[in-house]
């Protein structure tokens, strides 16, 4: 039996008792132990006992879990006097083995227990808490009675679950503002350009100069943590503010910034609200100027949308008034600092092991791919596998808009458009890299995203002399994909028949490689699809793969099978042809 005492300043003291050898502490469903607050995780940390001991084992959170206030990864055995730190809450814990026939509720039901018990009811009954049980079985209050160790009937207390929603403490909030405009009116006062300073400079005279606004706040209320309230205004005034942790978290995909105080992730696959506020708007811009200027691009009225990349190649893309009605908007996608390959794929269930052989023989073989797929479903994850295939003797020219691709590749030349300045001058597309790339004699040409009338141009160059080129674009399957190709070509200007865009898109494109994002948040490789040719003026297309979706899983992802379609690829049949040992059976069709 697990016995549980948790406190903290603003909720007081309970008690748990947990019949089991481990206990779950988070502040997700499927805690024992749910503790609540923007510093607690889901899937927090775990206790559990191994040989009689207590242990402690940190799931690898952001803010971390404490004992005895130094920062811990698994720690044990624990004493029963013995502090864990788990956000705002100290935690104590001992284990006592209870044998078979005693009752364990008038064994351990002391007064202490009802005590607690009768303390959290009205807060459950009443009115909202912060802390919910939603097991009733590992929690000390149930919808059952339970008899205290004096023969007294304790309340029937029926508990239910009370949504949490997300709750910003503004008395921090209030004290950074007040402490960021402070900050802000002594740099101006003392004439300092923040621009021209060395970053461990700026960042000494910023500590220096908050400390000094602190010591002159005389009301400042005694439980608010002054190291944290320095760092956090500090962040905010010259460096990312409340983005770092979100940043440094290896589990967050995604960062959207709504407005000042609406901010969402994405982790695992799932949105999700955190508890942070930016001080200001003010406050929001400087973060934008700073992560823009590095890379010569620029925000103001006159150009209120950007799209650039941080110092670590996450995308980031603002908008800010008069288009943004909320104030300053960004969405930042995280790339995974480890580069991914096709074990990858396979091992995150995105495809199977005959699809990753089929797509790497495709790159050898210089066969021009697509890869279609809707906004976050993974397509330029997937490009940067695909073109990892590619042989280290040849050439690679890489197209984009904001840098995003990262190929392990020694013979690369990447090169980044960009947007016109105040005048509307100097601005150089995609569509004029693409053309340029041609002179530059390259093996492949990998475009990051053809959004425009560059597919003409990427289509010229597929069908002159640029086979295995690679690119992605939006499209929910391979025949949409079709389709948007040939919108594409017709705006790049030229008036072109239809049917003369389909013979040149059919003589171009080898195949379409289908990336789809489920609402669980996996991303699987849907279909892979061959395009063989024109007939009576329309495409005609050949599914080699697909992924046949059959149900959910018990944790409520999507599940399914991948499987071949009995369809074998017109360049199989001609490496086989010419003498070239390729397995033939990984297009045999499997029902399930």
């Amino acid at each position: 039996m697990l016995f549980v005492e948790y406190s903290s300043k603003d909720k007081g003291s309970f008690s748990q008792q947990l019949n089991a050898a481990k206990c779950l502490i988070g502040s997700g469903p499927k805690a024992d132990l749910e503790l609540t607050g923007w510093k607690v995780q889901k899937e927090h940390a775990e206790l559990f006992v191994s040989n009689e001991q207590v242990f402690i084992r940190d799931f690898g959170s952001m803010f971390g879990t404490q004992v005895e206030g130094k920062k811990i990864a698994t720690y044990g055995p624990l004493s029963p006097n013995d502090e864990i730190s788990v956000g705002q809450y100290l935690i104590k814990v001992r284990w006592k083995r209870v044998t078979s026939g005693v009752d364990i509720r008038s064994d351990v039901a002391s007064e202490a227990i009802v005590s607690s018990i009768n303390h959290i009811a009205p807060l459950i009954i009443e009115k909202t808490t912060d802390l919910v049980f939603k097991n009733p079985q590992t929690a000390v209050v149930s919808s059952t009675e339970m008899s205290s160790s004096n023969g007294k009937q304790a309340p029937q207390i029926h508990v239910k679950s009370i949504p949490i929603s997300v709750v910003i403490d503004q008395e921090l909030l209030g004290l950074r503002r007040e402490v960021h405009e402070k900050l802000i009116a002594a740099f101006d006062m003392r004439r300092i350009d923040i621009h021209k300073m060395e970053d461990k400079i700026l960042r000494e005279n910023t500590n220096t100069a908050i400390i000094e606004i602190l010591k002159n706040m005389p009301n400042l209320p005694k439980h608010i943590d002054r190291d944290l309230l320095l760092r956090e205004v500090r962040d905010e005034a010259i460096g990312l503010g409340l983005l770092e942790p979100l940043l440094a978290d290896p589990t967050t995909t995604e960062i959207m910034v709504n407005s000042v105080d609406e901010i969402f992730v994405e982790k695992q696959g799932v949105l999700q609200r955190v508890p942070l506020a930016f001080s200001s708007e003010k406050a929001v811009m400087g973060i934008i100027e700073r992560i823009v200027a590095p890379v010569g691009r620029r925000i103001d009225e006159s150009s209120p949308l950007v799209d650039a990349r941080l110092k670590d190649g996450s995308r980031f893309n603002a908008i800010i008034p008069p288009l943004a009605l909320k104030g300053p908007s960004m969405t930042i996608r995280k790339f995974s600092k480890k580069k991914l390959d096709g074990t990858d794929l396979i091992r995150f269930n995105s495809a199977s092991h005959n699809m990753v052989n089929f797509l790497q023989l495709a790159v050898k073989q210089k066969k021009n791919i697509i890869v279609s797929g809707g906004t976050g479903s993974g397509k330029t994850t997937l490009l940067n596998i695909l073109s990892n295939f590619i042989p280290s003797e040849e050439r690679i020219v890489t197209i984009e808009d904001a840098a995003e691709l990262q190929l392990d590749h020694e013979h690369l030349v990447s090169l980044e458009a960009r947007p016109g300045n105040a005048e509307g001058k100097g601005g150089v597309s995609i569509r004029d890299l693409v053309k340029n790339s041609l002179r530059m004699r390259p093996d492949r040409i990998v475009v990051g995203e053809c959004r425009g009338g560059e597919a003409l141009d990427m289509l010229q160059a597929m069908n002159t002399g640029h086979d295995g080129s690679l690119t992605t674009a939006h499209a929910n399957t391979p025949r949409d994909m079709l389709a948007r190709v040939e919108v594409m070509v017709l705006m790049s200007g030229m008036d072109l028949p239809i049917v003369a865009i389909r013979e040149q898109v059919a003589s171009a494109v080898d195949i379409i490689v289908q990336q789809t994002r489920f609402a669980c948040g996996s991303r699987k490789i849907t279909k892979i699809t061959e395009v063989t040719g024109v007939e009576s003026g329309k495409i005609q297309l050949q599914d080699i793969f697909e992924y046949i979706e059959t149900g959910m899983t018990e944790n409520h992802k999507t599940d399914g099978y991948y499987t071949a379609c009995d369809a074998i690829p017109e360049f199989y049949e001609k490496l086989r042809s010419i003498g070239m040992q390729v397995d033939m059976s990984i297009f045999k069709k499997e029902i399930k």
